[in-house]
């Protein structure tokens, strides 16, 4: 049993878990989604009504779980969660658990694959990740779409006669979940608590001999084919480092980090992203800026997509950081299309920070953020100041200007007579 709103740790995890690498049938199917949270099961399932995302049997047993515990509450209640710590070392708690034999099926080839149900098999199935724009429908599509698989691997494994448990679970949450008795300072610390989760995995770094060359960070990092097929590269790029680094180029003057993924998703056999950044030394500052000049997608080693950036640069020895970047026009640093084939393409990277050139320690420099000092707000700010200003200003002369009379009409003697000159 479990108190309402618990937040259950990593310790606490692996003693609930603990009956798993007890019993005889010791086989465990993981299924591993980008960002979920317990609050999507009610959510969706009372939104959308008929268009429920949740139709295998084992979420619908769940859902109504959910539902009864929160119709018998007599007041608000805050449902017990897992800890995001906690879930993303779920993998390695599991693996030094027990002897099992780690089968990754991110190509959801389940029914293809060998099982050996005399021995401990631990199953991973990486789910599709949900839309990185938060569109609700998206995000329910999505969460559908990995309903059907989850249905479609158990009902697999039952035709088998193989014996199993199941975790459904996710790297990040996908709601934050806010508590009443830190609402004096909520935002304060919601916004800590995101700034440590973003920056939780270690940068990807690029080494040449003994020195790092390049480092490169995100919080998030999608993209977009033809405006249907989302790809992910967040975990493939920075958790689970299953990329191909090895083309990636290093120079005093340019710098090419080259990302190559092998079946990123299913219809893409491969996809190889590059950031070409230069350094050059401009007269006018009297200093070297590192510039990130374009990015170029490859797929499957034929359609060639690129994109021209502008308003990437910092001096040579600082990181540059922003926290968006990508096709979008609302975005800070925007890539424009330069060729048809980069219009197929959309791109999008959340807290982006980079550096090619000067690291020391393998750590990044002081960040240059794409943000100028005058943001938008303090335009708007100071413009409104001007005016009103302005208006107290005319205000205070015209004021001044006033005169008042220098004669006064006296009743007891003659009349006072001004001449028309005065």
């Amino acid at each position: 049993a479990v108190h309402e709103g618990q937040v259950v740790s990593a310790q606490e995890l692996t003693v609930l878990l603990q009956p798993l690498f007890t019993q005889k049938s010791r086989n465990l199917v993981l299924f591993l989604q980008d960002r979920l949270s317990i609050d999507d099961f009610t959510y969706f399932s009372e939104t959308y009504g008929n268009k429920n995302p949740f139709q295998n049997q084992v979420n619908k047993l769940f859902i109504n779980l959910l539902q009864e515990i929160l119709q018998t509450s007599p007041s608000s209640l805050v449902l017990p969660a897992v800890d995001c710590k906690a879930t993303k070392y779920l993998l390695s708690v599991l693996q030094e658990a027990g002897d099992w034999k780690l089968t990754n099926a991110t190509n959801l080839s389940i029914s293809q694959m060998e099982v050996n149900a005399s021995n401990p098999n631990l199953l991973v199935v990486q789910l599709q990740p949900l839309a990185s724009d938060l569109k609700e429908i998206s995000t329910l599509e999505a969460i559908a779409e990995n309903d059907k698989i989850i249905g479609k691997v158990t009902m697999d494994l039952e035709e088998r006669g193989i014996h199993f448990s199941a975790i459904y679970t996710a790297v990040r949450p996908s709601r934050i979940s806010r508590r009443t008795n830190v609402v004096g300072e909520l935002r304060r610390k919601l916004m800590a608590a995101e700034e440590e989760d973003s920056l939780s995995y270690p940068p990807l770094n690029v080494t040449t001999g003994n020195y790092t060359c390049i480092l490169f960070h995100a919080s998030n990092f999608s993209l977009k084919a033809n405006s249907s097929v989302l790809i992910d590269l967040t975990n493939a790029t920075f958790l689970t480092q299953n990329v191909d680094i090895s083309a990636s180029e290093c120079t005093d003057s340019n710098t090419t980090l080259s990302l190559k993924y092998t079946n990123p998703v299913n219809g893409i056999r491969s996809l190889e992203i590059r950031f070409l950044m230069t350094n050059k030394f401009y007269e006018v500052s009297a200093r070297k800026w590192s510039t990130l000049d374009s990015v170029e997608i490859v797929q499957d080693g034929e359609k060639f997509a690129k994109f021209i950036i502008s308003g990437i640069s910092a001096p040579a020895e600082y990181s540059f950081h922003c926290q968006l970047v990508g096709t979008s026009n609302l975005y800070p640093a925007r890539l424009v299309p330069s060729n048809n084939e980069a219009k197929n393409w959309d791109v999008f990277i959340s807290k982006l920070q980079i550096q090619g050139f000067n690291i020391i320690n393998n750590q990044f420099s002081y960040a240059s953020d794409c943000t100028g000092f005058f943001t938008p707000g303090i335009w708007m700010g100071l413009v409104t100041s001007i005016i009103l200003l302005w208006i107290l200003t005319y205000g205070i002369h015209m004021i001044m200007q006033l005169t008042t009379n220098n004669r006064f009409d006296d009743p007891k003697g003659p009349a006072l007579s001004v001449p028309q000159t005065e």
